[in-house]
């Protein structure tokens, strides 16, 4: 398997705003976990002084939207943009906006799931209460006092994902889409992993030179970490089409061949990203199933 250039170590301090550059500034909620690592991270946009914009103000946590109020200061929040609607990026978001009287702007309330798909909900978790004061899709443009943003949708990771570029630095807020420490969990019915790997893709092809992902360290080469991620999800579909010629032809076999010493609380997501990588072959003819494709099905190699 190609090695994925992850930061595993970084600076930071919970609740103290960091300065990333002249214009982003980042607040660590400590909330770590199997699926947030160190934790949450929110961005703020701007110099400090005039509107500011804030990207995925975390968990329902109280401390840390103490810590997001600090932060903005005197400066007024303009805008609030939600990545996805996972509650580690949106649960707090509709409070925070209630103290800064700024708007909720996302690509909308979390997905209806796939009643044809039986994969279990993840321990990240749903905010199904979410709803943003106002939809933005791919190519829209927010602006403010010295910086202008533009939505990049990237579904896969959820159908509902965005990145946001910030033109002034060349810079892409990656929310889930690219992690600095490890791969995407990309999780059936919610998550997509055709969709997933055409949206690196589309990253592929834009211009940016660094990422800010919610969860760990900036990517300071995104091309070649990009790359890289693509290489591993298609050595994955090799490594699955291996395991059913093998004779596992269950989800949690092939999971128990291919996933070695992975944290036990990873177990449940890497069956679903198995899974994924499964919905995938099997519409692309590789793999075969009797009926839709479900966390039980029996898979065989394609006649």
């Amino acid at each position: 398997m190609q090695a994925i250039p992850f930061v595993k170590d970084f600076a930071f301090e919970y609740g103290r705003p960091a300065a990333l550059s002249p214009l982003i500034r980042r607040v660590i909620c400590k909330n770590p976990g199997p699926f947030t690592y160190t934790g949450s991270g929110t961005y703020l946009i701007g110099a400090g002084t005039g509107d500011v914009a804030v990207i995925d103000p975390g968990p329902m946590n109280a401390a840390h939207l103490d810590a997001l109020i600090d932060a903005v200061g005197p400066a007024r929040v303009s805008d609030i943009l939600i990545t996805h609607t996972h509650s580690d990026h949106c649960g707090g978001a509709r409070a925070f906006a209630e103290r800064v009287n700024a708007p909720i702007r996302g690509a909308g309330p979390h997905p209806v799931r796939d009643k044809k798909l039986d994969a279990p909900a993840l321990e990240e978790g749903a905010d199904y209460a979410f709803a943003p004061d106002a939809i933005i899709k791919d190519g829209d443009i927010i602006t403010g006092e010295g910086w202008t943003i533009e939505a990049v949708s990237t579904p896969g990771h959820l159908s509902n994902h965005l990145c946001f570029a910030l033109k002034e630095e060349n810079a892409l807020f990656t929310g889930d889409h690219i992690m600095g420490w490890a791969t995407t969990v990309v999780a059936p019915p919610d998550g997509d992993m055709g969709a997933y790997l055409e949206s690196l893709d589309k990253l592929l092809a834009r211009a940016e030179t660094i990422y800010y992902p919610t969860h760990g360290a900036p990517v300071l080469k995104p091309k070649p970490f990009v790359r890289a991620i693509r290489t591993h999800r298609r050595i994955r579909d090799g490594q699955i089409i291996d395991q059913i010629k093998k004779g596992r032809t269950q989800i949690k076999d092939i999971t128990a061949a291919i996933y070695v010493d992975i944290d036990s609380r990873l177990h449940g997501a890497a069956a679903l990203n198995v899974y994924a990588h499964l919905i995938r072959l099997v519409n692309r003819g590789d793999v075969a199933c009797d009926g839709e494709p479900s966390t039980k099905s029996d898979y065989r190699p394609a006649d």
